[in-house]
Order: structure tokens, then C-alpha cells, then sequence
């Protein structure tokens, strides 16, 4: 897979970045070796930045900006999260804060092991209806093929690589695409941002660090690689919840296994509550027994967390080729019918999300 090109810091040579020495956070900024001895060169040099500067500092809770941890009141629990505050004043206003609801799935990650389970079309779709229902809503593709931008027709001049590693806010790369609707495109260059995290303290929540400021959306909907790699672990992190698009037949329903130990060691390891918010049943088709077993195999195992299947439709495959939503394309078609009722159960969730927080206050 190509890598985009990137300037020796030392000696000015250009070359794909394929290791992890070759790409360090210095100073707030990033700094680039083609090879072991110009990486030896830079740490001789009297002006190397020392540390990894800037960007490993913590995040205040209350106000977002870095800061230097100093101070035992600089952090507490809130929630049962561990929280950090520049000042005084932010401390008193964080833990003011009521924490936010984990069984509200305000943050939504698109996830399966498994390939050709309809992720993207899934993740796509979900973020454009529920931006239709007026939800001020945040696509984020964190898989490097980049399949988010190709199926909408977009190609950001920043991508999810400059706020991971050069710590650019998310709202200066998002691409605004419909009303209500921004996009953090992804692209090949997020296998140097793998490169990145693996150097990290913190790895698994350097993105959780990095989205600050997407509060402001009422959906962050994450679009995630099928795979089990660091930059899944961070959505993972970063997510309340989890929805799981399962094709149905056989091997699918085996990989389901996978994503339920994913979730459990993502509780238990890496401490934080992250479940699942709901199993969608992708190409199902009445006709066929196996669809029928799958979809009964799920109900057996989730209850009512599997939602209504999406049926097999042949606008969902088309609509990409389009650059256009199920929703703009075929708005009659069953596809996006499916799709509706999905957001429908996300928004219903919120709601009964809110009644429960509202009698726990009374």
C-alpha cells in the first residue's frame, strides 16, 4: 500500500515512512528520518526538542486546552473516570458537569472483524439519516482504504492523519458535505499514523485526546477497519457504543465471537464501559435458509439488540458509484427504508436514554 512521501528532517531525502523511528513528535511538531543515522544525527544535535512535547500533555476536562500536570487536584474521577483539570476553577466546573451517559450512544462505532459486512454503507448511511432528522452529526473514517470519501464524492485537504499525529483540531479538517452532516476523511497515510500510536504512552486513546471538541455534534459516527489494530482500539476507547453489521451466513456469525471478546478485553483491559449497542443483520434475503437461521442464531444469542435486517437491495450498491446516500438516491427504495428504521432505533435509544436519566433525578 503506498504511503505518501515525507521530507527527511536531517539530510531533506524524500521516502515512504516504514518504521516506527522514522516519524517522532518533537515540540508540538512532527519530525521525519529516512534512516537509523540520520535519526542518530537529529538526537546529537543541540537543537533537538527533548520529550514528546506539547501534544503528551493532558487534556482539561472542563476547558480542553494542554496543560502540565502538576498538582493532585489536577485530577479526579468523575463518573468513575479519571479526569484532568488545568486549574482550579475548571476542577470546580468539570466535576459540576453531570458525567455523561454511557447508555446514550452519542458516540457510535461501525465495527466487525470481518470484511464485506456492509461497515461503510452501514456507517454512511446511519450518519446521513440521522443528519435528515436535523442531528448535527460527525462522520469519522478511520480505515485507510478511505471507502467514506469515495462514497460520498469527497476528498478533505486534511485527513483523520493530521488530527492523530499533527494534533490539528478535528474542526479544522472536517469536511462539511450535507446540512448537519461533516466528514473526517481517512487515506493511506493512516499507516504512518499506526506508526504514531504504536510510539505512544497512551495509544489506545490518543484519538479519544484528540477528538476533544466534537462535543458539539449530537452523533459521532466512526467507520472502522476490519481488523483488530490500533486505531480501532482507539475507537473502540472513544466510543459509548458499538453496532455491529453481520451479513448473514455461517463465518459472519463466527466472527461475532470475536467482536464480543474485543468488547469484553476493551472493558476489562483497557477500563473503559464501551457495549454493544445493537447487531444488524446486512443482506438478508427472506428466500434464502440461511439468512432466516443466521438472523434466528443472532436473536437467540442478543435478544432485542439485533434490529431489523437490511434487506438485499441492489440501489445500496449502486448509490456509492453515485457519490450519493441511500437516502438521495433511492429514498423509496427498501434500502433506505432499512436504513430509516435503524436511525429510528438510534434516536429511540436516546430518548428512552433520557427518561431513565430523568427519573434517576426525580
Amino acid at each position: 500500500m503506498a504511503i505518501a512521501l515525507q521530507g527527511c528532517s536531517v539530510c531533506g531525502r524524500h521516502f515512504e515512512v516504514r518504521f516506527r523511528y522514522q516519524i517522532e513528535e518533537r515540540g508540538g511538531a512532527m519530525s521525519y528520518f529516512c534512516s537509523q543515522k540520520c535519526h542518530e544525527i537529529s538526537l546529537d544535535s543541540p537543537d533537538a526538542a527533548s520529550g514528546d512535547g506539547a501534544d503528551s500533555r493532558p487534556v482539561c476536562g472542563a476547558c480542553g486546552k494542554r496543560f502540565e500536570l502538576a498538582f493532585v487536584y489536577q485530577v479526579a474521577s468523575v463518573g468513575g473516570e479519571r479526569r484532568y483539570f488545568c486549574s482550579e476553577a475548571c476542577r470546580g466546573n468539570g466535576i459540576a458537569l453531570p458525567a455523561r451517559r454511557t447508555t446514550d450512544p452519542r458516540r457510535i462505532a461501525v465495527f466487525n472483524h470481518k470484511g464485506g459486512t456492509g461497515k461503510t454503507t452501514t456507517a454512511v448511511n446511519l450518519a446521513a439519516g440521522l443528519a435528515e432528522r436535523d442531528k448535527k452529526v460527525l462522520l469519522v473514517d478511520t480505515d485507510a482504504q478511505g471507502n467514506v470519501g469515495v462514497s460520498l464524492g469527497v476528498r478533505g485537504e486534511r485527513s483523520l492523519y493530521h488530527v492523530i499525529v499533527l494534533g490539528i483540531p478535528p474542526d479544522d479538517c472536517a469536511v462539511p458535505i450535507r446540512p448537519s452532516l461533516d466528514v473526517l476523511t481517512s487515506n493511506e497515510t493512516l499507516a504512518a499514523a499506526e506508526i504514531y500510536l504504536a510510539s505512544r504512552p497512551a495509544r489506545d486513546r490518543v484519538l479519544r485526546d484528540r477528538l476533544v471538541g466534537t462535543e458539539s455534534y449530537d452523533y459521532v459516527v466512526l467507520d472502522c477497519s476490519p481488523s483488530l489494530n490500533l486505531l480501532n482500539q482507539n475507537a473502540l476507547v472513544f466510543s459509548d457504543a458499538v453496532l455491529v453489521p453481520v451479513s448473514c451466513d455461517y463465518l459472519s456469525l463466527v466472527g461475532v465471537k470475536q467482536v464480543l471478546r474485543t468488547i469484553k478485553n476493551v472493558n476489562e483491559l483497557l477500563k473503559h464501559p464501551v457495549r454493544i449497542f445493537g447487531v444488524l443483520p446486512t443482506f438478508y434475503d427472506v428466500r434464502n435458509r440461511i439468512c432466516r437461521d443466521s438472523v434466528d442464531a443472532l436473536t437467540q444469542h442478543f435478544g432485542d439488540r439485533v434490529l431489523a435486517p437490511v434487506r438485499v437491495n441492489t440501489r445500496l450498491k449502486e448509490a456509492p458509484m453515485e457519490k450519493k446516500t441511500i437516502f438521495e438516491y433511492a429514498p423509496d427504495s427498501n434500502g433506505a427504508q432499512d436504513y430509516l428504521a435503524l436511525v429510528d432505533a438510534v434516536l429511540a435509544s436516546e430518548g428512552a436514554a433520557h427518561q431513565e436519566a430523568a427519573k434517576g433525578a426525580a
